[in-house]
């Protein structure tokens, strides 16, 4: 439950711990009128962190006069909307990649910002922005920071930030409970992975580009097509040399199925980007794509399987605005080190 230390204020609506308090104690570093938290406190970390972002947050004057701990993630998209209502121009959310691709179609195109606390598994939305994962540096960043326009992919009308893709990650998203990454981390990718390409069933398709900038193609036994808008997925895997969600471009590669052998260097491939270059790999770097699969499969956005092939796909460029940090801050020059510095003196 979030809870405000000096004055609760804090009530049970329909599975959702809500707190209602007065503004920041000091004035907003960035200007900000007013902010909501929403925490999924499904995600790794997030039953714990809840109160102590609160916290944090208030301290470093962000102005947040409503704190929401949601235990049922399906509900983020309703309390994010709801926040977006009231008209409040900071909306911090805190939790994992899927969180974030929950409430990014709300998000997109609005004068809203986005600050972003990440407390999943992954994080690889946060890695791409140089986010940093202590909770005390996150908060600094949202305190702090910048306002960045970054893109967004588009799976038909479905916003993502990182990947979309079909194939194995599919297997991957149905194989990644919420207990594996609990008790194993960063480990439950690789264990997930291992464990969907056991059952893997190779298949074709065929891509379109519809602003004529590559030659459509065709081919049959695939391990996985993904689309990537960010640069990281999977834990730290990165999509291709370059990739970023601010060239206004989607990097596409598909994998050819093979032995274990070839696969294992395409995946030790895939932590510097270095994985396009191997023979099983066909890359394009496009701002539209159509893929077809035969047979039809159903799409993991984020994570989360939300749709199925055939589908266009192409990039929203500067469609979310988002806080991230004005440098790569650690934890030596941090607000929060600072108190601390000045406590022991």
């Amino acid at each position: 439950m979030i809870t405000e230390r000096t004055d609760p204020n804090t009530e049970e609506r329909e599975g959702r711990s809500v707190f209602r308090g007065r503004p920041a104690m000091e004035e907003c570093p960035r200007g900000f009128r007013s902010a909501v938290l929403v925490v999924n406190t499904r995600s790794r970390q997030g039953r714990t962190a809840a109160a102590t972002a609160l916290d944090y947050l208030r301290l470093l004057g962000v102005p947040v006069v409503a704190a929401y701990a949601i235990d049922d993630p399906s509900r983020l998209a309703e309390t994010v909307r709801e926040a977006l209502s009231e008209e409040h121009d900071l909306i911090v959310l805190g939790g994992d990649d899927g969180s974030v691709s929950s409430v990014v179609d709300l998000l997109a195109h609005t004068d809203t910002t986005l600050g972003l606390l990440p407390l999943g598994t992954a994080n690889d939305f946060s890695r791409t922005l140089g986010i940093p994962f202590g909770l005390e540096e996150a908060c600094d960043t949202i305190a702090r920071g910048v306002v960045d326009e970054v893109d967004l992919g588009l799976a038909g009308d479905n916003y993502y930030v990182n990947v979309a893709s079909v194939g194995l990650a599919t297997g991957v998203a149905e194989a990644l409970s919420p207990q594996l990454k609990r008790a194993a981390g960063s480990l439950a990718y690789p264990m997930a992975a291992l464990r969907a390409y056991a059952e893997h069933e190779p298949f074709a398709a065929a891509l379109a580009f519809p602003d004529n900038d590559h030659e459509p193609v065709a081919i049959d036994g695939l391990l996985q097509v993904a689309i990537g808008n960010g640069r990281y997925y999977g834990g730290g895997l990165v999509v291709a040399p370059g990739s970023g969600p601010e060239d206004a471009a989607l990097d596409v590669y598909a994998i050819e199925a093979g032995d274990p052998v070839s696969l294992a260097r395409v995946v030790l491939g895939m932590r510097t980007g270095e994985f396009v270059e191997n023979e099983r790999v066909h890359c394009w770097r496009t701002s539209r794509v159509m893929l077809v699969t035969d047979p039809p499969l159903p799409i993991n956005l984020d994570g989360e399987l939300v749709a199925r092939t055939p589908k266009p796909f192409s990039v929203a460029p500067g469609a979310l605005k988002i806080l991230v940090p004005p440098r790569r801050m650690t934890t030596e020059d941090s607000v929060f080190s600072s108190l601390k510095l000045t406590a022991r003196a």
